[in-house]
């Protein structure tokens, strides 16, 4: 028992488990000797000591993978580091297929795993009972081999972490409850221990399922709850080979791990059942929860089909123990932008074996650096909102979340639970016009309009889902007519004060000493010359700035305002998102239409593109932005949130001779795509600078006091031509469609993956983009001269290579 803890410390970590010690591990190994890790029980007691050990190295994305890559090589060298056996070995995994869907996702697997550079092989039913000879193949229809695949004993490992730590200068408390946090100035400065005050300059939760709670001691949010997760172990099985690989069988929700002659079987089922609803126990220290054998026998069902060895054997262990899940299925990493030097990795769901070694790795590099070492947005804590730390909300999405390991992962897959969190005042109007709405970041947006008789409903595919006929309509009115989409959800910012221009010109790439009236589009640089963020910047006044971003960046680029702002500097922040709708009217017919609606002049000469003002439309006084991001003639309307459902009323009616019709989110990433423009968090982020993305024209070298990140890229531009450069790409073939992170090649040899793809319906075919690398150089004539492919579902395909926008490349039907 301690009875005594040190007064201060670089870095203090809440939480003893294989994330907090895998973090420890990885800040000494960066020098950061003055760690301190505390932990309220004993190391692993809270859901690490009962993980089930699985290291896969194939994750969702290109970055996930490399993480967890990372983690099992990680693993694998411990032992000889430490003194300390991890248990770990490299025993491969075989994931079965029993339909065409979940085949075309293995497959699409298998195709990102060449870019990762894992051996990942395709193979037939019977190559899959060659590796698993207990295996009942009658409906597998194919499988992916990753060889390179492990399992690790969760508690040996931990503690190989956490000697690691301490041989590099850690120091490690155990039993030792930490009751709150020190805060000054709005930075995290220590916390308070029932032995005494550690000052510090870094405090991290990593107190798993009780990070949430221990979160709100600091005004921090990190959603997540803990479920039910269950597990049993067999008895021996005689005819269980040795060295089998791990088997997953996603289709019937379980995995298959040989352990010692017998086998455990765990379940990642839909309808969870959330745990913890009244609080954690303060007692709680390696307990075990209720059996519910009701609720598994489903899934113990399945196992007896898909192995029918199990129908004459009897169950060991049936585990149930809780584990704690995020809204979206992806853990928390990061600094919390609510309190500076206070880190947050949390909320692993279930997969925290597998991503310990990468995710500590990362996080400790964020606080060496002062800044995330690669794209981490996906897992980033700024992504989430304070709703989803609400009780009720991360009750019903854990329900979901649990099972979403293993539900097939569609393409523009809606969640099911904790919807209607927030709605546009238009949403009903929508709704009645045949709207099937999905959601990102709480709100309901119209992604697609059903036609008449037809349900607005999702049927999934990874090929042309039931939605393609209607993207083509709404596609061809934008192009050829007039169409209308809410843009209610976008991000916006008021920046004001006598300070806010010289402030935002700190911060943005391009110049916003412009004259009122006049918009700006530009990005957020770091210092490296990444890209921060993706605006629009408005100038209302000489004193005052209209910001409007994506919707997945509202905490994001608040964040990222606050913490650029000089002290003491005159400026105000405001988040305006909740004060504005916005209705965006575009098309060839959008002039004419919105004409029909004020007596302000619309011509191309009385309101050039770029250009903002308020005008008198309808009953309403809104402010119209001429800009665009599908490639046409149009307006953004940004409409006191109580005069929207009129203005869109009248819109609709002023189009109808011209044929206008709503169209939603799936048709502007159609039509943005068509002509080349960027998506924040897919196409660029902060690891592309907008040389590479071929963004620019949007910075300005030459303006007074230089932004942030200018330096960076001028060294990069003094090197010449770019061997990193964003591309899109036409498929020769319209029958693939591709979505993001497939392989590119350029004669046979990958050189890099797709960021974005969608079918592009005026063109008639696939247009997919992403980054190639070329050390000579990319250049108009190496793309030119070589022959370019895109794999998809294990096959490739021909592509045609561009630096322009294929649709419409001179911009003269926006400029009109």
């Amino acid at each position: 028992m301690s009875t005594s803890v040190p007064s201060q410390a670089q870095v203090v970590i809440v939480g003893g488990g294989v994330i907090g010690c895998s973090l420890a591990y990885h800040l000494t190994k960066l020098g950061m000797r003055d760690v301190v890790l505390l932990e309220r029980k004993t190391l692993t007691s809270g859901t690490t000591w009962h993980a089930a050990g699985l290291v896969p190295t194939l994750r969702a994305n290109y970055t996930m993978s490399m993480l967890a890559n990372y983690s099992a090589s990680l693993y694998e060298q411990l032992e000889a580091e430490t003194g300390q056996a991890t248990g770990f070995v490299r025993n491969g995994s075989l994931t079965i297929a029993t339909n065409k869907e979940r085949l075309a996702e293995i497959k699409r697997g298998a195709s990102m795993a060449k870019v990762a550079g894992f051996p990942c092989d395709l193979i037939g039913p019977q190559q899959a009972l060659e590796l698993w000879p207990l295996l009942n193949i009658e409906d597998v229809i194919g499988a992916i081999h990753l060889p390179m695949d492990g399992m690790t004993s969760p508690v040996d490992t931990t503690q190989a972490l956490a000697k690691g730590a301490r041989l590099g200068g850690a120091k490690i408390f155990e039993n030792t409850r930490v009751l709150d946090i020190k805060t000054r100035d709005g930075r995290a400065v220590g916390v308070v221990t029932e032995y005494g005050d550690i000052d510090a300059e870094y405090v991290v939760n990593c107190a798993g399922m009780w990070a949430r709670e221990f979160g709100r001691k600091a005004g921090v949010n990190v959603p997540l709850h803990a479920a039910e997760h269950y597990y049993v172990v067999t008895e021996s099985i005689p005819e269980l080979q040795a060295g089998l690989t791990t088997l997953r069988d996603m289709d019937g929700f379980n995995y298959y791990k040989p352990d010692a002659g017998k086998l455990l079987i765990g379940t990642f089922e839909p309808n969870a059942k959330p745990w913890g609803m009244e609080g954690i126990p303060e007692s709680f220290c390696f307990d075990e929860l209720p059996t519910d054998f009701e609720h598994l026998e489903p899934y113990l069902e399945s196992a007896m089909h898909r192995l029918p060895v199990l129908e004459r054997t009897g169950l060991q262990v049936f585990f149930n123990g809780p584990e704690s899940f995020t809204p979206d299925d992806r853990y928390h990493i990061g600094e919390a932008p609510e309190l500076k030097n206070y880190f947050v990795a949390a909320g692993f769901n279930s997969v925290g074996i597998q991503s310990a070694g990468g995710a500590g790795k990362m996080l400790a590099e964020w606080i060496h650096k002062g800044h995330a070492p690669r794209d981490l947005w996906g897992v980033d804590i700024r992504r989430n909102m304070p709703f989803q730390g609400t009780q009720q909300y991360l009750y019903e999405r854990t329900t979901e979340s649990l099972g979403l390991l293993y539900e097939t992962h569609y393409p523009f897959k809606q969640f099911k639970t904790a919807r209607g969190v927030r709605r546009s005042v238009l949403h009903d109007q929508l709704k009645a016009q045949g709207a099937c709405f999905g959601v990102e970041n709480g709100w309901e947006r119209a992604n697609w309009f059903a036609t008449e008789g037809q349900k607005p409903e999702y049927e999934y595919s990874f090929g042309r889902q039931n939605w393609f006929a209607n993207n083509a309509q709404e596609h061809a009115c934008v192009r050829n007519a007039v169409g209308v989409i809410d843009q209610s959800s976008f991000s916006k910012y008021s920046v004001e004060g006598a300070d806010a221009e010289t402030f935002l010109n700190q911060i943005c790439a391009n110049n916003v000493s412009v004259a009122v009236g006049r918009m700006v589009y530009t990005q957020w640089l770091n210092a490296r010359g990444g890209i921060e963020a993706d605006v629009t910047v408005t100038r209302l006044a000489a004193d005052k700035f209209l910001v409007v971003s994506g919707v997945a960046c509202q905490n994001r680029d608040l964040d990222w305002l606050k913490r650029n702002k000089p002290e003491g500097a005159q400026v105000v922040i405001t988040d305006m998102t909740s004060a504005y709708a916005v209705v965006t009217v575009m098309g060839p017919s959008s002039r004419e239409t919105l004409s029909k609606l004020t007596e302000a002049d619309l011509s191309h000469e009385g309101f050039p593109f770029a250009s903002s003002r308020e005008i008198d439309l309808h009953y309403a006084v809104v402010r119209a932005s001429r800009i665009t991001y599908v490639g046409e003639l149009g307006w953004e309307l940004y409409i006191p949130t109580e005069y929207a459902p009129s203005v869109y009323e009248a819109v609709l009616a002023a189009g109808e001779e011209f044929g206008i019709r709503p169209y939603g989110y799936h048709t502007m990433n159609s039509l943005r795509m068509e002509k080349g423009y960027r998506h924040w968090g897919h196409d660029i982020t902060d690891e592309d600078t907008p040389l590479e993305a071929g963004l620019g024209f949007a910075v300005d070298f030459n303006k007074a006091g230089g932004f942030i990140g200018k330096e960076a890229l001028l060294a990069q531009k003094a090197k010449g031509t770019l061997s990193k450069r964003f591309i899109a790409f036409l498929f020769e073939s319209p029958e693939p469609l591709c979505y993001h992170e497939e392989p590119i090649y350029a004669d046979g040899k990958i050189v890099g993956r797709t960021t974005a793809g969608m079918f592009g319906h005026t063109l008639g075919t696939t247009i997919a983009m992403g980054y190639v690398e070329h050390t000579a150089g990319v250049s108009k004539e190496w793309l030119d001269a070589t022959e370019f492919e895109i794999e998809v579902e294990c096959v490739r395909y021909k592509v045609k290579p561009s630096l322009r926008p294929f649709y419409d490349p001179t911009n003269e039907r926006i400029k009109r």
